[in-house]
């Protein structure tokens, strides 16, 4: 069986219906649009949404809350993340990222104490939880908080 062997199952294809094209095709005059209203005019589309003139959705449901725009977003890495860098080793944003702990735009990192930690490293980040800047301390590591 090759490439050229390869056929649509029976009943997939269909020609594609043409419409306007006289009454003796059975697609004349109106061309299977009906008569008036928005639908039959050229160059109509719904909004997103609608629902036939009754009240959408978006509209009906009651609206709570609101989106805070100065809420900081900060890339997260746990204690156990941070076991993969070498002794002695320099943990900052670049070698998060190259390391692919941290992807995306962020406005900073935060260093959670989830895992164990058995290493010497100086990590730098913009905030860190007690736990693990006790953790990485008893490490005999360093933390620098950046801003």
């Amino acid at each position: 069986m090759g490439l050229h062997d390869l056929k649509p199952p029976r009943g997939m294809k269909h020609s594609k219906k043409r419409v306007g094209r006289g009454q003796g095709s059975g697609q004349g005059k109106t061309a299977g649009r009906g008569h008036k209203g928005a639908k039959s005019r050229s160059g109509f589309h719904f909004k997103r949404g609608f629902e036939g003139g009754q009240m959408p959705l978006h509209r009906r449901l009651p609206k709570r809350g609101f989106t805070n725009i100065f809420k900081k977003d900060y890339a997260v890495v746990n204690l156990s993340d941070l076991e993969r860098f070498d002794n002695g080793a320099t943990v900052d944003e670049a070698a998060l990222r190259q390391a692919g702990l941290v992807k995306g735009r962020n406005d900073g990192i935060k260093v959670l104490g989830n895992g164990k930690l058995s290493k010497k490293l100086t990590v730098s980040a913009t905030k860190f939880s007690a736990t693990a800047k006790s953790a990485i301390e008893a490490a005999g590591g360093t933390v620098q908080e950046i801003q």
